[in-house]
This record gives structure tokens, sequence and C-alpha cells, in this order.
């Protein structure tokens, strides 16, 4: 059995690729330009999900896909996928799409590959755990400190090898074929609780400022990067769609604990990461 793994240097799809190696899989990856530092057994193949004509090497003699979201071409990669023998995809799509927020990007990956006959997984990640690290970490290495406008907001961030390990049992395990599994983490955590568990990783306190949205907006847009393209977004002056919003409205919100949330523990069997591992984890990040 071989597999492809598409976004193969991603966040997600590098640990898929480690996952995979382990268990002994037989593994391609995937990559516009080529890469020099694949594990140790993996295939380096170039292709480019936003040019399907490009991916006939990195299909040939594939069973299973990892698919990474690229919604403008995910019918005719489906379909080349299908076509060239591919027999399970495991998409890397988002709770947006159980909420119904997501109706035009990873919704429109999900549709296809269920369209295309083959057996099909959907991995539905929430707030990723990550998104904190794009966010607050150029502040936090510069200053030891975090500006943030609603710091008793909270929500369920979730490990990215969480996902991964559950995108790797699709991959590899049976009893997944129909599922769409949606992730979040196992603890409803504050951002204000979220700060000072960065702060126990790395050995030093980090302050929280407490400031408008507007404020937080002109640090995010002068960062760059991740924190810039989605400022308006993440502080409430864009809705998911795209639309004009008002931040106001966020204001006062209570972050009450929605019930039981599904975590990678129903699919892997193990506990799901918490907030204070993933700090743990990534603090020579924010040092």
């Amino acid at each position: 059995m071989r597999i492809l793994v598409t976004g193969s240097s991603g966040n997600v799809g590098r640990l898929v690729l480690r996952g995979l190696v382990g268990s002994g899989a037989e593994v391609r990856a995937l990559s516009r330009r080529g890469r020099d530092d694949l594990p140790e057994g993996v295939e380096g193949v170039v292709g480019d999900l936003g040019s399907p004509k490009t991916l006939g090497d990195a299909l040939k003699g594939v069973d299973r896909v990892f698919l990474f979201p690229v919604p403008e071409t995910a019918e005719s990669v489906v379909e080349r996928a299908r076509a060239a023998g591919v027999s399970r995809i495991v998409t890397l799509s988002s709770g947006a799409v159980t909420n119904g927020f997501d109706t035009d990007f990873h919704l429109p990956v999900e549709q296809a590959v269920e369209a295309s006959g083959t057996e099909w997984t959907h991995v539905r990640p929430g707030e990723f755990a990550l998104n904190k690290l794009w966010l607050w970490g150029p502040s936090i290495r510069a200053e030891r400190v975090v500006r943030e406008p609603e710091p008793e907001a909270a929500w369920y961030p979730v490990h990215e090898r969480d996902i991964a390990d559950v995108a790797t049992e699709a991959l590899l395990g049976e009893g997944h074929t129909g599922r769409a599994y949606t992730l979040n983490g196992p603890e409803l955590v504050s951002r204000r609780e979220q700060v000072a568990a960065i702060a126990e990783a790395i050995g030093e306190p980090v302050r929280v400022d407490v400031v408008e949205p507007r404020i937080a907006r002109e640090h995010y847009l002068a960062q760059g990067g991740f924190a810039a393209e989605n400022a308006d977004f993440l502080l409430g002056f864009e809705d998911y769609s795209g639309g004009e919003a008002d931040p106001e409205e966020l204001e006062g919100v209570d972050a009450v604990a929605p019930g039981p949330v599904p975590t990678s523990e129903e699919v892997t069997g193990r506990p799901a990461r918490t907030f204070r591992e993933w700090a743990c984890d990534h603090a020579a990040d924010f040092r």
C-alpha cells in the first residue's frame, strides 16, 4: 500500500508523514518544488494541487491520499486520483464545515471527494492552538506581552499532533469510511489562561494588556504574515464569509462551555493533548 501525502510541508502534513513512516507504510510526499528534508524512507515527488495535470507521476501506484484543501481544483484532482486507482481519500477540512460557516472553501473539497466513489474520511479541526504562536509569538518573544481585546474569551484549542494522529489512523485503519471527525482540544481555556500556560512553559512572566480591537488590529497588521492576513476576522471586523462586521458585538460574550465537544480520543483511544502540553511542546518557539 502506497500513500500520497499532499501539503506535506504543512503543520499537519509533516506530522502525518512521520506517523505513516512510523507505522511502516510506504509513503510519497508531494511538494511544488521538491524537498530535501523528508523523513528517511519517504519518496519525494514534485507536483501542484493547483495544477492537476502535474500530478500524474505523484498519483501513479498510489492507493490512498491525504488531501490538502485547494477548492478551485478539487474536482479535477479527485477525479485524477480515482482514475489512477486511489481507493481512499482523507481530507484536511475544518470544524467550520460542521457548524455551517464554511460553505465555499473546505466544503467543496469534501463534496468532490464524496462524489468520487472512493472511501472517504473528513478531518475537521476547530481552532488550532498554533494560531496563538502566529498571533502572539512576535510580541511574546520581543516584549513578553500579549495585547488582547477579550482575554476572558475561551474555546478548545486543538494540538496539531492530535489532528495528524486522526488523519493517520483514518489513512491506515478501518471503520472510518464515511465519517467526518470534528476535533477540539479537551479543555475550555480562556485566552488569559493560554497566556499563563505559555508563560509557565517558557519559565518567564508574560503580561496581558487589554486593548481595544482597533489597537490589536494595528499590531497584527504590523506583524505581517498570518496575523495580518487574519486580523479582521479574528478581531471581529469581518465575518466568516468576508463581510463587514462590528467587533463591539463580541464584547461581553459569555464564554460558557457548550457541553462535551468531540476530540481525537474518539478515534485514537488516547486522551487529547491539553493546551498546556501544546505550550510545552512549543516553548522554544516563544523564547
